[in-house]
C-alpha cells in the first residue's frame, strides 16, 4: 500500500496540536464611550424638558364620572386640580384625599392621568340603606351607607330606605347596652340586621328600631312588626322569617330573636 503523499504529510505538520486560540474583545475606545454618555445625557434632559418644562404635557382638563348625586361641578371644584401643572408632578394622593374630606358622600375615587392633557377623576358614591332623623337645626334626615357611616344629609325622607330608631333607655340593660357599645356600634349593629333581611321583607321594612345590642325590632308596612334581637345568626333569622311569614300570612306580630324558636301572633 503507497504511503501518504508529501502534501498530505506537509498539511498534517501544519495542523494545530492544541484548542483553537480565544479571541479576545477588544474593550470600547474612549471616544465611543464619550459618544454614548453625551447621547445619554441629552435623552435625559430632552425628557426631563418634555415631561417637566414643555406646554405639551401640563393639565388642562379635568374630567368626572361615576356620580349619581354629586355634580360633576362640585367634585371638580372639591378636587381643585391645579391646572397648567406638569401632568408627571401631579399629587394625585393629595387630591384623593381632598374630595373625600370635602364631599363625604365620595365613598372611593381614582385619580387617573390621561396622556397628554387630562385628568380623570372615577368616583364611587357611598349609598344609604338606612336614615336617621337630624337632630340638629336644620332637621332632614342623614344617610347611612352599609358600614354604619353618616355621611350626608338630606332635606326629604328617600323613598325604599328604612327609618332607624336609636330608643335606648339610660337605665337597666338597654343603657348598659349604649354605655358598653356607644351609638356608633348600636348604629353599625342596625345596619348588619338590615342587611340580613329577605328581600321582600327589606321592601317592606319602614323602620329599624333599636333598643339596646340584642333587641333590634322591625316595623313593616300594614302594621306588621318584627323582634329580630341582635344582627347575630342573621341568615338563619331570615330564612326562619321567610317560611314564618308563608305559614301565618295573616299574622302582624313576628319573633325570630331565637330562629330555632319563632313564634308569631296576631291576625
Amino acid at each position: 500500500m503507497a504511503g501518504p503523499t508529501t502534501a498530505e504529510r506537509g498539511a498534517r505538520q501544519q495542523e494545530p496540536s492544541g484548542p483553537p486560540p480565544v479571541r479576545r474583545l477588544r474593550p470600547p475606545r474612549l471616544r465611543t464611550i464619550i459618544i454614548l454618555t453625551l447621547a445619554l445625557v441629552l435623552l435625559g434632559a430632552g425628557g426631563g424638558w418634555l415631561f417637566y418644562g414643555s406646554q405639551w404635557l401640563r393639565v388642562e382638563r379635568v374630567t368626572v364620572s361615576g356620580t349619581r348625586v354629586l355634580t360633576s361641578g362640585q367634585v371638580r371644584e372639591a378636587a381643585d386640580v391645579p391646572l397648567g401643572t406638569p401632568l408627571v408632578s401631579l399629587d394625585t394622593e393629595a387630591i384623593e384625599s381632598r374630595l373625600r374630606r370635602k364631599l363625604p358622600r365620595i365613598d372611593s375615587v381614582d385619580v387617573v392621568r390621561s396622556w397628554p392633557r387630562e385628568i380623570g377623576l372615577k368616583v364611587a358614591e357611598r349609598t344609604p340603606v338606612l336614615l336617621m332623623e337630624n337632630s340638629g337645626n336644620a332637621g332632614g334626615f342623614v344617610e347611612v351607607d352599609d358600614e354604619g357611616v353618616r355621611f350626608a344629609t338630606v332635606s326629604q325622607a328617600i323613598r325604599g330606605v328604612p327609618l332607624l330608631k336609636l330608643a335606648p333607655s339610660r337605665s337597666g340593660s338597654a343603657g348598659a347596652s349604649l354605655r358598653r357599645f356607644g351609638e356608633g356600634r348600636l348604629v353599625r349593629e342596625a345596619v348588619r340586621a338590615a342587611a340580613a333581611l329577605p328581600a321582600a321583607v327589606a321592601r317592606d321594612t319602614q323602620v329599624v328600631k333599636v333598643r339596646s345590642y340584642d333587641a333590634i325590632s322591625l316595623e313593616l308596612s300594614g302594621g306588621r312588626t318584627v323582634a329580630w334581637g341582635s344582627a347575630e345568626k342573621g341568615a338563619a333569622k331570615a330564612r326562619t322569617l321567610t317560611a314564618l311569614m308563608k305559614a301565618a300570612p295573616g299574622a302582624r306580630h313576628f319573633d325570630v330573636s331565637v330562629p330555632t324558636a319563632p313564634a308569631s301572633s296576631g291576625s
